[in-house]
């Protein structure tokens, strides 16, 4: 039997777009289902006690449905389940970087960076919270510079973040560049080596759907879908 897949996600969160990419790299099929996750619908939070969002239902004929939650079980289950392509090199001391840079992202780039300015720019806007904090803002983007400056170190050397192979590190920044890159407040600039980086990862197409998502009132930059931006 064949596997059906259902996933519920957000298209402007970056746990929601990580598991997309995997998916698309992997040339797996799946039912595209957006939640308005803030409103917290019963049917969201009878799968997952969070509320959160990603939430992969697979679906392998009369089984009972598998229900994944949170974005490395999922990640990690597609991982084990579908080998091929890996997204994780051969080299043991590349798969160790690869998950230092993961844990990098989903930890200090979500505390320091991404979690002031998307709170500002998206949530505020979706919760009904008035004007985004300029100050909250400026927290955000001064940080980013700091981690955008620490991969175009990376990057000058190597030809993907964990080094000579595309792993799951670099759909996992990808993600969370992403996203904030929708709304133009990327620095690319500032760190050309990343710029480059980002153009190879904007060009692939488990990238096109992420490239075609737009949300009421929340409009992209002009060159969030441009690959040559």
């Amino acid at each position: 039997m064949t596997v059906e897949r259902t996933l519920h996600h957000f298209p402007l969160d970056p746990a929601s777009r990580q598991v997309r990419l995997v998916l698309g790299e992997k040339r797996l099929p799946f039912v595209d289902h957006s939640v308005r996750y803030w409103e917290r619908p019963r049917e969201l939070t009878k799968m997952n006690p969070s509320g959160m969002v990603p939430i992969l239902v697979e679906t392998d004929g009369d089984a009972p449905p598998l229900v994944l939650c949170e974005t490395r079980a999922i990640v990690d289950h597609l991982e084990e389940t579908c080998r091929e392509p890996s997204l994780f090199g051969p080299d043991p001391a590349e798969r160790a970087e690869a998950r230092r840079l993961i844990t990098w992202f989903e930890r200090k780039f979500e505390f320091e960076a991404s979690s002031y300015i998307l709170h500002e720019k998206i949530e505020k806007r979706l919760l009904g919270l008035g004007a985004p904090e300029l100050a909250n803002l400026r927290q955000g983007k001064d940080a980013l510079k700091s981690h955008l400056f620490m991969l175009d170190d990376l990057l000058q050397a190597r030809e993907w973040l964990a080094g000579k192979r595309l792993s799951l590190a670099d759909f996992t920044a990808a993600s969370y560049l992403s996203v904030i890159d929708y709304f133009g407040d990327v620095p690319w600039r500032e760190a050309p080596a990343v710029k480059t980086w980002y153009m190879k990862m904007k060009s692939r197409p488990c990238f096109r759907p992420l490239l075609a998502d737009r949300w009421p009132g929340l409009a992209p930059a002009g060159h969030y879908d441009d690959l040559d931006f």
